[in-house]
């Protein structure tokens, strides 16, 4: 199981802010909220209502985000995984960006659409 700050971690990174961008928002130095997610500081159920309005996301969602669930939900809906791209004239190391990419472009898709239809 995922640490709060991980899954904090997670989702920002998701929703592409920066921490500056969050600690601004939350009124805190950077440093501070970086503690938060590393897990370094205990978060108060307040702190956690304010990250919660920053995120536009219910404090519940954020407690119970599972990072797997996206991934999984983002390959039955997308179908990358029968993807084929050995036969193409990739190298190695450009077809790891481009599947890493895919991927990441692919959870970021999922995670929209899922804030969406709340």
């Amino acid at each position: 199981m995922n640490s709060l700050g991980h899954k904090l971690k997670t989702i920002r990174e998701f929703k592409n802010f920066t921490q500056d961008y969050v600690s601004d928002k939350l009124g805190m130095s950077t440093a501070g909220y970086g503690k938060i997610e590393r897990d370094e500081v205990d978060v108060p159920y307040s702190r956690l209502e304010q990250i919660s309005k920053v995120f536009k996301m219910k404090i519940e969602d954020i407690i119970s985000f599972d990072e797997k669930v996206v991934f999984n939900i983002m390959n039955n809906q997308i179908g990358i995984k029968d993807l084929n791209l050995n036969n193409s004239k990739l190298s190695d190391r450009e077809r790891e960006l481009y599947e890493k990419n895919i991927k990441l472009l692919e959870e970021k898709i999922s995670f929209l659409e899922k804030l969406n239809e709340k």
